[in-house]
């Protein structure tokens, strides 16, 4: 199968806006590339969506970042049978950083997540296609964090109050990626996280350090299945897929890796390991 590109755009109550949500999906047809801005997708625009039911894995980007930035994960997934929902995060993406680095970002991350799913699984053109019953979430640093809290993480604020956040017991498992963890170190954050995880963590990452998020997750319960790996000469931005080279220069930081470490291999193997560990915990239709 091939990857097909739709995009919708979620309405915000609380900002009173909408934002662009991008959903990669399988197709049969022939692979036509899509361009969004310097980006160019490996997927064919408004393709028909091949017969069957699949898997659904929402996509959380990093803070201030951008949804279009796990091309390579996504249309992998999407072109071995899954739809791939991938919403951009009002007040909190490279256009509008407005709710950057605030608890305020926090809060308002998982319900965006969950919007963005019911918008994809109430569409005409998913229905019958979207299986509601296998469903992920990948994130990515602070996508990491949103990932954590709608699968019954608790997360705290910085000064130590409960933030107000609702799980989404619609996912069944989750991919973490160098995650922002330290909102989930208060006693018994964690206790509520009963899905499988995946995560991998930058041996070099000095934003959220492997060892950081290796201490969180130790205090999952001990009957939550997790896999956890660090990722040898990896920094922060490894996980994110390699830049056009217009854009590969050393001010642009998520361009960069540490010295060594070759992106572009490390991303011809990336998104067959979560291919792989999702298909293991979401099973089959």
């Amino acid at each position: 199968m091939n990857s097909g590109i739709r995009t919708l755009h979620i309405h915000d109550p609380e900002r009173g806006a909408s934002s662009p949500c991008v959903i990669q999906y399988p197709t049969l047809a022939a692979a036509v590339p899509t361009s969004i801005g310097p980006y160019v997708f490996d997927a064919t625009t408004d393709a028909p969506i091949a017969p069957g039911r699949f898997p659904v894995c929402v996509v959380s980007h990093g803070g201030g970042g951008s949804h279009l930035l796990y091309r390579s994960i996504a249309g992998h997934l999407a072109a071995h049978g899954f739809i791939v929902v991938s919403p951009e995060h009002a007040g909190d993406n490279r256009n509008d950083r407005s709710l950057s680095n605030t608890d305020a970002a926090a809060i308002a991350r998982p319900g965006q997540t969950s919007r963005a799913l019911d918008a994809v699984l109430e569409d005409a053109f998913f229905l019958g296609a979207a299986d509601a019953d296998r469903i992920a979430m990948l994130g990515h640093s602070m996508g990491g964090y949103t990932a954590l809290a709608l699968v019954g993480g608790h997360p705290w604020s910085r000064s130590g109050t409960a933030l107000p956040v609702v799980a989404d017991a619609r996912i069944r498992a989750a991919v973490l990626l160098a995650s922002a963890t330290d909102w989930f170190m208060a006693p018994g954050a964690l206790d509520d996280v009963h899905v499988p995880l995946l995560a991998l963590a930058g041996e070099h990452d000095p934003i959220t350090p492997a060892e950081s998020i290796r201490k969180v997750l130790s205090h999952l319960p001990a009957s939550t299945p997790l896999e956890f790996s660090v990722v040898a000469g990896a920094g922060h931005f490894s996980f994110l897929t390699p830049f056009p080279a217009a854009l590969q220069r050393p001010n642009f930081p998520p361009s960069q890796d540490p010295p060594g470490f070759d992106r572009e291999q490390f991303h011809r193997e990336l998104p067959e390991t979560i291919r792989a560990f999702l298909t293991r915990t979401l099973g089959t239709s």
